[in-house]
């Protein structure tokens, strides 16, 4: 497999970096929201609830991955270029993006440990960051699903600004970072 990075694409790796998080999304918002389907205490309910926590702080783990992969290899160029406010509002929706990747793992942590939770990670106990504060726990708590909420916004603004790139100024936007073939008709 050829790993090296191709001058209109991003490297391999930070693509499957790129969609990788996508499925951590998916799968942190998920568990949290289908938690709602069983009572409080019930073992499923508290599975996704684990879940949820977990697939948190990969995310947090392989943020710094990107980080790192995209200080190495920058974003490749597109085909013309971007209006100011579009390259602007891209920079600023990227930061809030990374900002989401670090914050919410680390605000839930904090979050638990407040609470006086475990936090489990895969078998493992994390300690907690800080002391026992159900106040503290209660304010973070509503911090974090506020951001949350937010979150959606920011990643469906990120996939429709991507699409409006593919489908309506048919550049290569989006194809920088497909997986497959750049060759798809735009």
């Amino acid at each position: 497999m050829n790993l090296r990075k191709k001058a209109d694409q991003y490297h391999l790796t930070s693509i499957a970096l790129h969609w990788l998080m996508l499925a951590l999304f998916v799968g942190v918002y998920a568990s949290i929201n289908l938690r709602e389907l069983f009572d409080k205490g019930t073992v499923p309910r508290e599975a996704l609830k684990s879940v949820h926590f977990m697939l948190g702080l990969v995310m947090f783990g392989l943020v710094w991955l990107r980080l790192a992969m995209r200080a190495v290899y920058p974003a490749p160029r597109t085909q013309s270029a971007l209006p100011q406010w579009q390259a602007m509002a891209a920079k600023l929706a990227h930061l809030a993006l990374y900002a989401i990747m670090i914050g919410m793992p680390l605000l839930g942590w904090l979050v638990l440990s407040a609470a006086g939770k475990p936090i489990p990670f895969f078998g493992l106990e994390l300690p907690a960051l800080i002391g026992q504060d159900k106040a503290l726990a209660g304010q973070l708590k509503e911090i974090h699903e506020v951001v949350g909420t937010a979150g959606y916004f920011l990643i469906g603004g990120h996939a429709a600004a991507a699409l409006f790139h593919h489908y309506i100024q048919r550049d290569n936007t989006l194809l920088r970072m497909w997986p497959v073939s750049r060759k798809m008709a735009t």
